[in-house]
């Protein structure tokens, strides 16, 4: 299983304590997914889905906040012959019970749901949002595996809906979620690492939670790591670089000039270069008698730079 389907089963069996919150959630769920049938004035309530699991979660919220039982079958999505749709139904004073209770009709009894938007007084506690962000999960929500991305992500059919999500992760929990046009598609998509923390404890998927954050925990310590190593590895090949540089200095005033011609200190520099290519400005300093430090290493390896420059400035002009 991929961690989204991991997510969706723990959270398919989470329940909350209060009816309203079932009612938060179921109303998610069939934003996301449901239709409504009308046949001379009996209404059908249904929702068409891909996940076992929700459609029977979604079943037993009905029983737990209406006191309805639903009626269940198995389908085929319209253009797909491996995949098996889940429908989960309620009819005549049912289905008029159920859509009463996610507030889909207006105070003269006329239906009012539309572009997938539910009122607000379905959500307006606190735990009813994050119910209704749990049930908008389940029904149309997705989450990569945190060892490859952070991306967690909505999709619904229209972009009022998808601005009605967004604002309750904002507005409410603080969520930076955004919007975006896929297809025939608006998805809502949340990408930091820290805020998807934040969302799995919204929903409540305390599991997945914790292996989120161990997730993120080895990625920061590699990274870091990584980081390290790298700079490392640039000092490691500057140090490398300016010490090439100096033995080919110290070898040509070798060769052109000799060392007896060097002030005293130069040279002992350069004879300790020799001795040591790969030695620290501080390990060179050390080599010295008497001993110097970093900087007065520094100075003479530079000394020994210009006098190097200078005698090739002037075999250039002579040749």
């Amino acid at each position: 299983m991929s961690f989204s389907s991991d997510v969706k089963d723990e959270l398919s069996k989470h329940f909350a304590h209060k009816s309203h919150c079932h009612i938060a959630e179921a109303a998610a769920i069939f934003a996301a997914c449901g239709e409504i049938e009308e046949n001379g004035g009996e209404y059908t309530a249904t929702i068409r889905i891909e996940n076992h699991f929700v459609a029977h979660k979604y079943g037993l919220l009905l029983v737990k906040a209406f006191g309805v039982i639903p009626e269940g079958s198995i389908g085929r999505i319209p253009g797909q012959r491996r995949h098996s749709t889940y429908m989960v139904s309620v009819k005549g004073q049912d289905a008029l019970t159920v859509l009463t209770g996610f507030m889909m009709f207006d105070s003269k009894g006329k239906l009012r749901f539309r572009d997938g938007v539910c009122e607000p007084g379905v959500y307006r506690r606190p735990c009813c949002k994050r119910a209704f962000v749990r049930g908008a999960f389940l029904a149309s929500g997705s989450i990569s595996n945190p060892e490859k991305a952070y991306h967690y992500e909505l999709v619904c059919q229209t972009r009022e809906r998808a601005d009605q999500l967004k604002e309750i992760m904002l507005v409410e929990f603080d969520i930076d979620a955004k919007v975006v046009c896929r297809k025939k598609h608006h998805v809502v998509y949340v990408k930091e690492g820290s805020q998807l923390v934040d969302l799995l404890n919204i929903m409540e998927a305390h599991n997945a939670l914790m292996e989120l954050e161990n997730v993120r925990i080895i990625r920061e310590i590699s990274g870091t790591v990584n980081r390290k190593v790298n700079c490392e590895t640039a000092n490691i090949n500057k140090t490398v670089s300016a010490a090439v540089e100096q033995i080919n200095d110290i070898v040509f005033l070798r060769d052109r000039v000799g060392f007896d011609q060097l002030p005293e200190g130069v040279a002992a520099v350069a004879l300790a270069r020799l001795a040591k290519p790969e030695a620290s400005l501080k390990e060179l300093g050390e080599m010295l008698d008497p001993p110097i430090g970093k900087s007065g290493v520094n100075h003479r390896l530079r000394k020994i730079k210009e006098l190097a420059s200078s005698f090739r400035e002037n075999e250039e002009e002579k040749s």
